[in-house]
């Protein structure tokens, strides 16, 4: 690695955590009411945008603050925007995501179900972060989420299952954490390369006909390893490195879902093909 690159990547990182604290709890809990825009049950569709969009969160995160940035970049664009909590562990309140994936693909087929009735639209759009870019495949696929979504944006989605840089390989020499890990935080094992949850996912192929999926990755991923192991394959997929849009984006997994707007640039992208514009690193400042 360039020198530059190893004080830029931790400066990055430092500044944009230095941001993400600074948003006051008051603007978490505002983001999400109803007056807001954001989670707006009354909010129909136009012409321009006859799709709701669905956000999904990450592993950890919550039907707001993983959307603090994003939510509000769509809203003024002119997308209906909701998000939901899924994946709740009793006695564990806002970090969410970790419930077993399966079940929380029912809790997002619910939901979506939920979105429709209330907008009359007759699909929706899909973003997710991490987990929650790769756990609505599973509603896709097993579901019957492929009649209700026209496409599936996976920001630094979990599809294949991550190593941690190799850390998950060492569960073997330690008896008993893998079941410890299944027991406490069953999505934290779902998503590990190899698991029985994602095995079955991605027997057959990674999609399904109908929709159409975007993977927004970022070579700086540290927590979604190796960061290839993002990437989709078969027909209606594009697979994006922010890197190759602006070299100097030097978000890692978190910032890249809560932060970086060239990343929300590519997803405006994906949600509204016909009306794309390329990405930039002055996309940062749209």
């Amino acid at each position: 690695m360039l020198p530059w690159k190893r004080v830029l990547r931790p400066l990055s990182a430092l500044l944009l955590t230095a941001a993400a604290l600074t948003v006051p709890a008051t603007t978490a809990q505002a983001a999400g009411a109803p007056s807001s825009g954001w989670n707006d049950y009354s909010c129909k569709p136009s012409a321009a945008h006859p799709r709701p969009v669905v956000l999904v969160h990450g592993t950890l995160g919550n039907s707001v603050d993983n959307w603090l940035g994003l939510a509000p970049y769509l809203k003024v664009r002119g997308y209906c925007v909701f998000s939901l909590d899924y994946g709740q562990l009793e006695g564990v309140p806002f970090f969410h995501g970790l419930g077993p994936a399966e079940k929380s693909a029912g809790q997002l087929k619910d939901f979506v179900d939920q979105v429709l009735a209330a907008t009359g639209a007759a699909e929706t759009d899909v973003v997710g972060h991490s987990q929650g870019g790769m756990m609505p495949r599973y509603y896709l696929k097993f579901l019957g989420g492929a009649a209700k979504v026209n496409a599936l944006v996976g920001i630094a989605p979990s599809n294949h299952g991550t190593d941690l840089n190799g850390f998950t390989k060492l569960l073997p020499y330690f008896p008993g954490a893998a079941d410890l890990l299944s027991k406490n935080t069953p999505a934290l094992a779902d998503q590990v390369t190899g698991s029985a949850f994602l095995t079955k996912l991605n027997t057959g192929g990674d999609t399904v006909p109908g929709v159409r999926y975007t993977v927004i990755a970022t070579q700086y991923d540290e927590v979604v390893t190796p960061w290839r192991s993002q990437y989709l394959s078969g027909p209606d997929v594009r697979n994006v490195l922010l890197q190759d849009l602006c070299a100097v984006d030097l978000s890692e997994h978190v910032a890249v879902g809560l932060l970086d707007r060239i990343a929300f640039h590519e997803v405006a992208n994906a949600l509204d093909p016909g009306r794309a514009t390329p990405t930039t690193c002055a996309s940062a400042f749209d």
